[in-house]
């Protein structure tokens, strides 16, 4: 079902200052014409559907009460918000989320002046609002206005040190500043923590705007006398009974929990605060993940990330697999290790499915630790299991992996202790663009000393280095893997450790020799194939290892060729970099070696389909072919047939 939802109510509206006409009755209305917006778009495009169809009535509301673009409104993360592009004159645009050439998955500033800050990771909303507010109180003129600054943070992203340390600072210099709590009890995966705890023990107790009112009410009917000791009595009871102790505690006002799907709640008090706020100030608002579309809320994740679907049923539209997704070869190769070897644990930041590890946590849950959305502490407590006699594997992504790199430094490789990072999403991940590629671990790992970095050409290789990095104690190791599935190749029963450093030979040729890292050597081989035919017969070999680099084939490939080309799905910096200074020492350029090293652009590429991404990359096996014809200096099919 692709037809487009019947919305008379919100075909009216172009901006969000058109919401401004309406009563509230009509604005529940929008709410619920939205919500259908939302599906029917995230049907036709996939994407994270559960997290916008929990915030529809916050964000009509929000927009209805303040004054966008002029108030900065922030989103954390951005997954939920899809309503919020809706209403901000991109809805003509809608069906083209995540796609080549169309809405970003996130909110991104060079997409509209209705997102004053891009996002894509968590908990940076709110040290985002309190830069907008000072920098309003300083007298910054954005071309938009300054207004106000309001950050909308999930409980899951409180769950990461960043949250707190903008709320600390935020209580601290007292700035007029707004940040809704946006409970839902669920990040990606269900929530974990002592926060979590916390906020449930809120939410348990009956709304506070309940029972403010009544206390106000019960005050006001006492004599004089005993009004004072009256008001007293209500703040002890505002503690004990609602317990915003830990936010007043930081200096916010806090007001809550209140129900985000009730607009009779939402807009008085959003009404309220922004006419009456002076400092900074906490909202509490419990939604529900998924609200309103069956499916969605009935699914383990409440709909976080879907493919296409079908609205009336929610069956996602899947391609069949024609192989196992590396995730998966990871996940069940790490299983096979810890039956056997029970010092085998894992950790991850809220990405137990994402990761695989959700299979690690069902068969062995007491060494399986989701840390929540804190990736420099769950780096910092690997490294600790480490030193205590553990032999951690420490799984996630990338670009999350970024976060922790302090700690990877610091805690882990000055160290020198043996954590296995297993670094899923390596290189161009599709539909989720720029923020979720994984382009630079090589080149920050790499530089590391004591680091050994493999990258998996294929689910074999994958099986393999995830042996190899058990078996691995002195110092620490990392192999990096893609999204999405393997290459069909024949699988072993078990991984075999490799040898540290040492890469293989694929096929032996003449005059060029291309050197692959990762997952680039299918497309190598298609590349190879077309030459073949014209003729040219390139060496392929698979590095296996960035660091430490197989000194005897690189040497041996420059010494054999007349051209060495350098593959790898990461930016300049990395293996390619380590492979041309190697040469460089050893004199080899001295000779007349022609190197070139094929890495990502020194640019942020958009979304689109992982195969569009590499185009643009210009990493794919038509590329490959006319990189070597370059540095063979053909020109022509012609030239290499003479």
């Amino acid at each position: 079902m692709t037809d487009a939802p019947k919305t008379p109510l919100l075909d009216t509206v172009q901006r969000p200052a058109d919401l401004k006409q309406f009563s509230d009755a009509q604005l529940r209305q929008i709410a619920d014409e939205v919500r259908a917006e939302t599906v029917s778009a995230v049907s036709v495009t996939g994407g994270h559907l559960g997290a916008g169809l929990g915030v529809v009535e916050l964000t009509v509301a929000l927009h209805a009460v303040f004054d966008t673009p002029r108030d900065k409104l922030i989103w954390d993360v951005g997954h939920q918000c899809y309503p919020h592009k809706i209403l901000t004159e991109r809805r003509d645009r809608i069906r083209t989320l995540r796609m080549k050439g169309g809405l970003s998955g996130f909110t991104k500033r060079s997409e509209s002046p209705y997102d004053p800050f891009g996002a894509a990771h968590s908990s940076t909303s709110i040290s985002a609002a309190l830069g907008f507010a000072v920098a309003r109180d300083l007298g910054g003129t954005p071309p938009e206005g300054a207004g106000d600054a309001i950050a909308v943070i999930g409980d899951g992203s409180l769950s990461a040190g960043m949250a707190y340390e903008a709320l600390n600072n935020a209580g601290h210099l007292g700035k007029r500043l707004i940040v809704i709590l946006n409970d839902n009890e669920m990040s990606i995966a269900p929530p974990v923590g002592a926060m979590s705890s916390y906020l449930s023990r809120l939410y348990a107790q009956n709304p506070f705007q309940d029972l403010k009112a009544a206390a106000k009410g019960a005050v006001s009917l006492l004599p004089e006398p005993f009004r004072e000791g009256a008001k007293r009595a209500k703040e002890m009871l505002k503690g004990m009974a609602v317990g915003g102790t830990l936010f007043e505690e930081l200096g916010f006002s806090y007001l809550g929990p209140i129900d985000g799907h009730d607009m009779d709640q939402l807009l008085p008090v959003l009404r309220t605060v922004k006419d009456r706020a002076r400092g900074p100030i906490l909202i509490h608002v419990l939604t529900k993940k998924g609200k309103g579309y069956a499916p969605a809320e009935t699914a383990r994740d409440k709909g976080h990330a879907t493919a296409k679907f079908d609205v009336l049923t929610g069956a996602q539209k899947k391609s069949p697999s024609n192989a196992p997704s590396y995730t998966k070869v990871f996940a069940e190769h790490l299983l096979k290790l810890a039956k056997d070897d029970d010092k085998i644990c894992a950790v991850t930041a809220a990405m137990p499915d994402g990761t695989g590890l959700n299979l690690f946590a069902e068969r062995y849950p007491s060494r399986c630790f989701d840390v929540g959305i804190a990736e420099q502490h769950g780096v910092t407590f690997s490294a600790a299991l480490a030193a205590g006699g553990m032999k951690p594997f420490c799984a996630m992504y990338s670009t999350f992996l970024q976060r922790g790199y302090d700690q990877v430094v610091h805690d882990v490789a000055i160290q020198r202790l043996p954590v296995r990072f297993a670094i899923d999403r390596a290189g161009l991940v599709g539909a989720d663009g720029a923020t979720h590629a994984g382009a630079f671990d090589v080149a920050y790992l790499a530089n590391l000393p004591g680091f050994v970095v493999m990258a998996a050409a294929d689910e074999a290789e994958l099986a393999h280095m995830v042996a190899t990095a058990a078996a691995h104690d002195d110092g620490p190791i990392a192999f990096r893997f893609p999204r999405g599935e393997g290459t069909g190749v024949e699988m072993p029963e078990r991984g075999e450790p490799l040898e540290i450093g040492k890469g293989r030979m694929i096929t032996k040729g003449k005059g060029v020799a291309i050197l692959s890292f990762g997952t680039r050597l299918s497309e190598v081989e298609k590349a190879a194939e077309n030459l073949n035919a014209k003729g040219i017969m390139p060496t392929i070999a698979d590095a296996r290892f960035a660091k430490p680099l197989d000194r005897d084939l690189i040497l041996t490939l420059a010494r054999d060729h007349d051209a060495l080309i350098t593959i790898e799905e990461g930016a300049v910096g990395g293996f390619g970099s380590h492979v041309a200074q190697l040469l460089a020492e050893e004199g080899v350029f001295d000779t007349g070696l022609k190197y070139r090293s094929m890495v990502l652009p020194d640019t942020f590429i958009d979304q689109s389909s992982p195969a569009d991404m590499y185009a643009v990359a210009g990493m794919n096996a038509e590329q490959i072919e006319a990189k070597v014809l370059d540095v063979l200096g053909i020109a022509s099919l012609g030239e290499a047939r003479a």
